[in-house]
């Protein structure tokens, strides 16, 4: 059996030399995107963390009942802010959804389970301020904490029941275990239980549950592997599985159609949402 070189298969930036300059793209377009938008709420608080924060934009015409979108950032838990991420919300606004973009707490400063724990937090308050349910997309660690909060045991929480409508993970990693032996796992510091127990892949989401993953098809076949092991996981416990191959999508430009009304991924958001 050929041994999987896991280190090469996980590390993104690795994999795409010109990761920089994507992402300052990203920084720009989202920049620009929060200047042009004088309705946008910032730096809602939903704990008291400097990074406990979620950025509010609205629809200028929104669709009465529907769950508000929360856009949950990737970086491998280590890296980024919600504000290299503003203009994800273009394409969903338009079609009369609001968008909540959201910052955690990094690591090595916190652990892991505490940024599933302020993700958990994030999905509360935005249910207890607008009374809606929470329609959780995510890329990369974000992708996880999607898969988490579509997972987690919300009357356990101390919900009445589940507060997620559907949820959306795009590259997402839902088995850690694999990690532990990379370079990602300098600043996670996961040995294998705990990568076990933040692995949502084995958790029990709801039945009825509408769950879309997404995965770049130029995205190494690790990601295309635990894309499909959600899906097949989740499937048989009555959610409502689909996964979406993106063609040609790398791991970085995968979330570029969030920012186009007419794209395909902007489509699948709205689906959900019905």
């Amino acid at each position: 059996m050929t041994q999987i070189d896991l280190e090469a298969e996980y590390n993104n930036r690795a994999r795409v030399p010109e990761h920089p300059a994507i992402i300052a793209g990203w920084a720009a377009d989202a920049a620009a995107f929060r200047a042009a938008r004088g309705d946008a709420k910032l730096d809602e608080a939903y704990g008291t963390g400097e990074r406990h924060r979620y950025d509010w934009f609205p629809a200028a015409s929104p669709r009465a009942g529907a769950p508000v979108l929360l856009f949950i950032h990737g970086g491998y838990w280590q890296a980024l802010d919600k504000g290299f991420f503003s203009h994800l919300a273009a394409g969903a606004n338009a079609h009369g959804l609001d968008v909540a973009v959201m910052s955690y707490d990094l690591c090595p400063q916190v652990a892991l389970g505490e940024i599933v724990d302020q993700s958990i937090a994030c999905a509360r308050e935005l249910h207890r301020r607008t009374g809606r349910k929470v329609l959780p997309f995510g890329h990369s660690a974000g992708g996880h904490l999607a898969a988490c909060l579509a997972g987690a045991n919300w009357p356990w929480i101390g919900e009445a029941a589940s507060i997620i409508a559907a949820a959306m993970p795009v590259s997402g990693l839902f088995h850690l275990a694999p990690l532990v032996r990379t370079s990602i796992n300098k600043a996670l510091g996961m040995d294998v239980g705990q990568a076990s127990r933040a692995s949502p892949l084995v958790w029990s989401p709801p039945e009825g549950l509408k769950v879309t993953a997404v995965v770049g098809g130029e995205e190494s076949s690790e990601y295309h592997r635990q894309t499909r092991a959600l899906v097949d996981a989740w499937r048989p416990m009555g959610v409502v599985t689909k996964e979406i191959v993106v063609d040609g999508a790398n791991h970085f430009t995968v979330i570029a159609p969030f920012a186009d009304p007419a794209s395909m991924l902007t489509a699948e958001l709205v689906r959900l949402a019905d």
